[in-house]
């Protein structure tokens, strides 16, 4: 499973989640219409910090 290996470190696992959330991230990185860099790089953060955290 995608997820168990991205919790174990596998990099190659956890650039393919991130590629599945980039969109939603670019998305929720804007504000007014503005892409915000700062917001995009802590939303990036968050996620690999859940993918760590998820309990399965």
């Amino acid at each position: 499973m995608l997820l168990e290996r991205a919790k174990t470190g596998d990099k190659e696992a956890q650039e393919e989640i991130f590629r599945m959330y980039r969109p939603l991230l670019i998305k929720n990185a804007m504000d007014r219409n503005v892409f915000d860099e700062d917001l995009y790089q802590e939303l990036s953060a968050t996620l690999l910090n859940c993918i760590r955290k998820f309990r399965l």
